[in-house]
């Protein structure tokens, strides 16, 4: 027995037109991690290293061997302008996180009855932050000889165990409720505030050193889509796109990469099929472009009049090279008529010089 498959399509196709035509404003999410590296039996390394990543950039970096380096200026500004974080750091990168890594690492390897050879601890925590919701999520997990090990769940405030050998570890852990109320506090307070504080930071050095963007319209034929075209900028965190009456459009919107210039900025376009705009609405839209994080846009009108196409540039060539085939063709001619013109020249002239010959030998 056969079931009638039309309402299902019928619904589908609902949801698909309301997903087309609802509007759904992009989030724009940040994150700030914390990775702790402890080891034994490796040689040539540090026993303890440690890294903060802001959006998936280092900006710092410290070891064991009293080694710090801040590698983004904007966490150099930071730690500089605020004392109280560069000493709390400077603790936890020397002091108190090596030797607690170290100890942990002990009773892994106790637990796992391992007495020497090459082990390694590591843990990733830190915090993700939506710009536009205000939704903070923390996260904290380690790994143990590069396999997932456990990992505390924020929601339920108790640990994980994500392999066998560490339920023993997991009950211990959970035992431990004023521990879990300090990681909740980091992960969910303190994380964000520092995350939203460096991002300040960057931000304000971004404002110093962006280069803003040339922006052109640009179309191939009349049937073509228009390339909404900016180049020259820096740096190369941007956001680029088309509106309609304000609104970030979706549809017949194709966005094209960043593509790096020979001067060390950047250009990137983003297209807009026009085959069912009516020429009354092209006033309606515009291309924006944005530096991410900064209140910069450049906002271009999709405007006919300035929508830059290489129809004139194809005619302009035609003419030209028309031009030159016409003048060869002149050139020709004339190099073809001087050339008969002088063979006649030349025979006249022998001829001339036959019969002056022939008088001057006859004595009569």
């Amino acid at each position: 027995m056969f079931r009638s498959t039309e309402p299902t399509q019928i619904k589908m196709k609902t949801i698909y037109l309301l997903f087309l035509f609802c509007h759904v404003s992009s989030s724009v999410k940040h994150s700030l991690k914390f990775s702790f590296t402890t080891s034994t039996g490796v040689s040539n390394v540090p026993q303890f290293v440690a890294t903060l990543q802001v959006d998936e950039v280092q900006v710092s970096y410290c070891d064991s061997n009293k080694k710090m380096e801040a590698q983004q200026e904007a966490w150099k500004q930071l730690l500089d302008e605020n004392p109280q974080l560069l000493d709390f750091y400077t603790r936890e990168c020397f002091e108190n996180q090596p030797k607690l890594f170290k100890h942990r690492l002990n009773s892994l390897m106790q637990l796992h009855n391992q007495s020497g050879g090459v082990h390694i601890l590591q843990t990733e925590s830190g915090c993700e932050w939506d710009e536009n919701t205000g939704e903070v999520v923390g996260f904290l997990q380690y790994h143990y000889d590069g396999e997932d090990f456990i990992s505390l769940d924020l929601k339920t405030l108790t640990w994980i165990a994500l392999k066998p050998q560490a339920d023993a570890i997991k009950q211990l852990w959970n035992a431990d409720e004023a521990r879990m109320k300090e990681d909740e506090k980091f992960l969910t307070t303190i994380c964000p505030d520092w995350l939203k504080k460096y991002l300040s930071y960057e931000n304000s050095s971004l404002l110093r050193d962006t280069v803003l963007p040339s922006v052109f319209l640009l179309q191939k034929t009349p049937s073509s889509p228009v390339s909404c075209h900016a180049t020259g900028f820096y740096p190369d965190r941007v956001l680029m796109f088309w509106r309609k009456d304000g609104e970030e459009i979706h549809e017949d919107v194709d966005h094209g990469e960043i593509l790096p210039n020979h001067d060390g900025t950047f250009q990137m376009r983003v297209d807009l099929n026009i085959s069912s705009v009516k020429p009354e609405d092209w006033s309606r839209y515009d291309c924006v472009f944005q530096f991410s994080g900064v209140k910069k846009d450049v906002i271009t009108k999709l405007d006919k009049a300035e929508i830059r196409t290489n129809r004139e540039s194809t005619a302009a060539v035609i003419g030209v090279v028309a031009g030159l085939l016409l003048l060869l063709v002149c050139i020709t001619g004339l190099f073809i008529w001087r050339k008969k013109k002088n063979n006649g020249f030349r025979a006249a002239n022998t001829s001339d010089s036959s019969s002056s010959n022939r008088q001057t030998s006859d004595p009569h």
